[in-house]
């Protein structure tokens, strides 16, 4: 059994381990951005080289003739590397370009919920640039009446796709007026063409991911991600820099019914790109939710794990990852072949000080702790490994280190004695996982739907 890894990050060190663990002990032959030290130690063979260098990838596949590949990043997925896989003959547990069109593009994701009665999505319109100079002019007219009136200048302006510059801006946040907000759209438009503009929501957010097998969709634990840089959620957004799961596999500030619908949210949305597409999604579908008074909206779809969501599940799952990944590709996938123990986790980011703003530390050597107990995880990220073996920090996240227990209390304790005992210039949220920053969702909610 071999299994091709395209992969960067600590993401892919969380799958190579969960490959790794399986009975049926495959190799794994990894294509990773960087000398990750976890993949390696795990990998049979290891390529260091871009992941967007698709031929020297179908070399490597040549090569090797694995069974199967998966691929964990975004960008070659969105550039469709899955496609181009399967043509030359390798299943890939992972969706082809038209299918994770549902991440790269978030105008094709609204209207197809739109178009398929999944009444997911909170109020949105769609704006694609005109060449015609007056009609520009009238797209511009448009944008600001549809903010100022149908959204009474509560908005958010989504960049439509995947690679690039810009991102999601929010009224309040980081637009600070209804101009600010279509000048930016404005930019949006010039540089790919379309943008979304849609209603802020007011909430607290959550992640769903699911395993999807065309119609059969089998449901992860639900995760929180703390975007925001530093303690109390201030600062600037991040990658992500630390999550939690509750041990009944949902979170405490939401119900059963949000759950529920959650999940019936992607099922139905796994369903509804089958229609559109022709065929079916092999692969993550990576739900990102809110809950809001009076339910639950979808925010965006990915097409591949998260991370740091990767980090707390896939250590959950205490079923065979490598049948899993097969039967997906097969269309096989049953309920029965997906279990999870049911305990908390909690992780937590090691990143270097001055992350996200600047790469001061880049190089600096930074040195974790040697003794890992059984119900903790050190997952490597951004990180480089010299001749010696000494470890040395990239410019982006350095590892999440995930406590594993009965409880959110345990788990989070677990995950900070850990974290503390990292040396080097490096810094971690403490807040992540604690009852206190839980309690602030748990009032949001009680005082939204009180």
């Amino acid at each position: 059994m071999r299994v091709l890894l395209i992969t960067s990050s600590a993401r892919g060190h969380a799958i190579a381990e969960a490959l790794h663990r399986s009975p049926q002990k495959p190799e794994i032959i990894s294509v990773c951005v960087n000398k990750n030290p976890g993949i390696r130690s795990l990998a049979t063979e290891m390529h260091v080289q871009d992941i967007m260098d698709f031929d020297k990838i179908i070399e490597v596949a040549k090569k090797t003739t694995p069974d199967f590949a998966v691929i964990g990043p975004d960008d070659p997925i969105g550039a469709g590397l899955a496609d181009i896989l399967e043509e030359m003959g390798l299943p890939t547990m992972a969706p082809k370009k038209s299918l994770a069109q549902v991440e790269t593009s978030k105008g094709f994701t609204r209207r197809l919920l739109k178009k398929h009665g999944i009444g997911a999505s909170p109020k949105f319109q769609v704006f694609e640039k005109s060449d015609n100079s007056q009609r520009a002019l009238t797209i511009e007219q448009e944008m600001y009446t549809y903010i100022d009136q149908e959204l009474q200048g509560d908005y958010v302006v989504k960049y439509d796709a995947l690679r690039g510059g810009k991102g999601v801006k929010v009224s309040g946040e980081h637009l600070q007026s209804i101009d600010q907000g279509v000048q930016y759209a404005i930019e949006c438009l010039e540089e790919c063409g379309r943008v979304v503009i849609e209603e802020k929501l007011i909430g607290v957010e959550f992640s769903l991911l699911s395993f999807v097998s065309g119609k059969t969709v089998i449901g992860m634990p639900a995760v929180q991600d703390h975007k925001r840089a530093y303690e109390d959620d201030t600062g600037p957004n991040t990658g992500g820099m630390g999550t939690y799961t509750d041990a009944n596999l949902s979170l405490p500030f939401l119900s059963a019914s949000d759950l529920a619908r959650a999940s019936e949210i992607n099922r139905l949305t796994a369903e509804a790109l089958m229609k559109e597409c022709g065929e079916p999604y092999k692969g993550i579908l990576y739900g990102g939710f809110i809950a809001v008074k009076d339910g639950v909206k979808v925010i965006e779809y990915n097409a591949r794990f998260g991370d740091p969501e990767a980090l707390n599940i896939l250590p959950l799952l205490s079923t065979d990852f490598v049948s899993v990944c097969q039967s997906i590709i097969s269309g096989d996938l049953t309920q029965d072949m997906v279990r999870f123990e049911k305990k908390a986790t909690v992780c937590k980011y090691i990143v270097p000080k001055s992350y996200p703003e600047r790469k001061d530390e880049k190089g600096m050597e930074v040195i974790f702790p040697t003794e890992i107990p059984s119900n903790a995880r050190i997952f490597f990220g951004d990180i480089s490994e010299d001749e010696h073996g000494a470890l040395h920090l990239g410019g982006s996240r350095t590892a999440g280190i995930v406590g594993v227990g009965k409880t959110l209390a345990e788990a989070e304790k677990i995950a900070q004695e850990l974290c503390s005992q990292v040396q080097g210039p490096v810094r971690f949220r403490s807040d992540i996982g604690t009852h206190e920053l839980i309690q602030k969702r748990l009032d949001v909610m009680k005082h939204l739907r009180n």
